[in-house]
């Protein structure tokens, strides 16, 4: 039943402990693979637990829940529905990524080699936004340009 479960596991995305946490992540990530086309009903009820895990303002809750996003834009690739049904709640998502966006990691000529984890915020923020325009349909650009203004455009149109 995903309209009961899969707002569960979404809002257990917050937690910071341990086994709780990796049931929140594994759980949202194995339903979205088992049942893809079930999961754009449902995307209203996702938009309150996504927002209040982004507003924690911790760091690794963020990059988690921006993982999710992603892999819950791109669940259903066929029929893109999910990104579109997602392009309508961008107001209630995108403002606070406003605020981690230029969160880079100033490395100088030092090299990282974290990047395989997908940790630095500031670009795990901007995959995030091009995910969102690549799939959420002619309209998506518009709103996230409107909401996050130092975003450019991925595809060219």
């Amino acid at each position: 039943d995903f309209h009961h479960y899969l707002p569960i596991f979404f809002d257990g995305l917050r937690e910071v402990e341990m086994p709780y946490a990796f049931l929140a992540e594994q759980g949202v990530y194995d339903m979205m693979q088992v049942g893809a086309s079930k999961v754009a009903p449902v995307v209203p009820q996702l938009i309150v637990p996504i927002k209040t895990a982004l507003n924690t303002r911790n760091r690794s809750v963020i990059a988690k829940v921006l993982k999710v996003l992603q892999a819950l834009v791109k669940c259903d690739q066929e029929e893109n529905m999910v990104g579109q049904a997602l392009v309508s709640y961008y107001q209630r998502i995108l403002p606070i990524l406003n605020i981690f966006i230029r969160q880079n990691d100033n490395l100088g000529d030092r090299i990282d080699y974290g990047q395989y984890k997908r940790c630095n915020l500031g670009e795990l923020i901007m995959e995030t936004l091009e995910v969102f325009e690549r799939y959420g349909g002619p309209h998506a650009f518009i709103n996230i340009k409107y909401l996050v203004p130092v975003y450019e455009s991925v595809i060219i149109r």
